[in-house]
């Protein structure tokens, strides 16, 4: 097992937009279009029956005898941030792969089916939303939200699946109906430090934060930067500035690992002689308890409300994305512990600060996930690294959980 997910993560790794800087897999570009190929192709080679739904997920199932039973599904995303890593998401579709292999190699008859699926867009990135494969299974996407989200270019999702070869007129048929999944597994990397710097070999992973993200912009005034008097400007950058710096205070006020992120910032005109006219960030916000997040976003608008008005300007605030905290099954995190003692297999209890797909799946059932450690804690880089045994121990260990489920 673990040579196979060696091979195949080793060829992935190639499909990257920036070669030699990270793995920058977008959603809807020729970099996914060739990883949805490739993961088509090991599917089918691990017997399983493959296909591109509707928005662009890449699903594979291994029939059972019964496929009007609720089926176990399986998998994580293939899409990358940019310039990211290689181990991010994907990772877990090709353990996903390779576990329903071993399951079939073993001459197991299941009684209902096991589906794998890559998921498209989890990371938001290009769109600047979210979980856009996984929502539209659960019938959370509709063409309206394609056409409300850009990329950066000005190219809607709408525009963007099109140019792709999909019809998002069709989006309705990426949903899955109302349960006909008994269980969603994900494998993926812990993308932190607990378990590289403790030396544990799994994470048992307990809920997944909430997240709440905002695109702000504040308003102001361009005006010359050597003229204009200090009480006579209408500074978006002053206001901004001050609201932005204390974001971070925020959060360690509300304490119990909540974070929060000011990760894009974009001033207009831009010149380093013009007053800012319009100062566009971004905010991420993150906790398990969804008053702590909550109460920032309300400090956010005062803030906001407070900063411009002294200056004479304005703002705008658009949600970009709202998840509550969401725990993980307890009687699946108890097989997942079993099997790591029977192994003899070091694991420990934690909670994941990034949001997953499992998050956005958990809605429709229960869900399980397991972490494996990440070098040094770094993710979202070229630096991110995970050993190929320790996902092949994660896959033993959640393939067990998914043959229980199945037979």
């Amino acid at each position: 097992m673990r040579e196979r997910i060696k091979e195949n993560l080793e060829y992935l790794k190639g499909i990257t937009a920036t070669p030699g800087d990270g793995c920058t897999r977008l959603p809807f570009t020729r970099e996914a279009r060739e990883a949805v190929e490739y993961l088509k192709k090991i599917m089918e080679e691990a017997g399983l029956e493959a296909r591109e739904d509707a928005v662009g997920n890449v699903i594979g199932v291994w029939r059972g005898e019964d496929p009007a039973l609720p089926c176990v599904m399986m998998g994580s995303h293939y899409d990358s941030v940019m310039q990211g890593g290689d181990y991010d998401g994907i990772a877990g579709v090709v353990c996903a792969v390779e576990i329903a292999r071993s399951l079939r190699e073993k001459g197991i008859s299941p009684k209902r089916d096991l589906v794998v699926v890559g998921f498209c867009d989890e990371e938001g990135v290009r769109f600047g939303t979210g979980y856009f494969g996984s929502g539209a299974m659960l019938g959370e996407r509709d063409q309206a939200y394609c056409h409300n989200y850009r990329d950066t270019k000005g190219i809607s999702i709408y525009e963007a699946m099109k140019a792709y070869g999909l019809d998002p007129e069709k989006i309705g048929e990426a949903a899955w109906p109302e349960g006909s999944i008994r269980a969603f597994l994900e494998i993926h990397i812990e993308q932190g430090p607990v378990l590289d710097a403790e030396g544990v070999e799994l994470g048992l992973v307990e809920g997944v934060v909430g997240i709440q993200r905002y695109a702000v912009s504040v308003l102001g005034r361009a005006d010359h930067a050597g003229t204009t008097p200090m009480e006579m400007r209408h500074d978006a950058a002053e206001a901004a500035a001050k609201v932005m710096a204390r974001i971070p205070d925020w959060a360690r006020e509300e304490g119990e690992g909540t974070v929060a992120t000011v990760g894009y910032i974009h001033t207009v005109p831009g010149g380093m002689n013009i007053v800012a006219e319009r100062v566009e960030f971004t905010v991420d916000i993150r906790s398990m308890d969804n008053g702590h997040i909550c109460r920032i976003a309300d400090n956010l608008r005062e803030a906001l409300e407070q900063e411009t008005k002294k200056i004479g300007g304005s703002y705008e605030i658009e949600t970009k994305l709202a998840t509550d905290p969401t725990p993980m099954s307890r009687e699946m995190l108890g097989v997942l512990e079993e099997s790591c003692r029977e192994r003899g297999y070091s694991y420990r209890y934690l909670p994941s600060g990034a949001g997953h797909d499992a998050q956005e799946m958990a809605k429709a059932a229960p869900a399980a996930m397991l972490f494996v450690p990440s070098r040094a804690g770094r993710s979202h880089c070229p630096e991110e690294y995970t050993e190929y045994e320790d996902l092949a121990r994660a896959a033993e260990v959640m393939g067990e959980l998914a043959e229980q489920l199945i037979i």
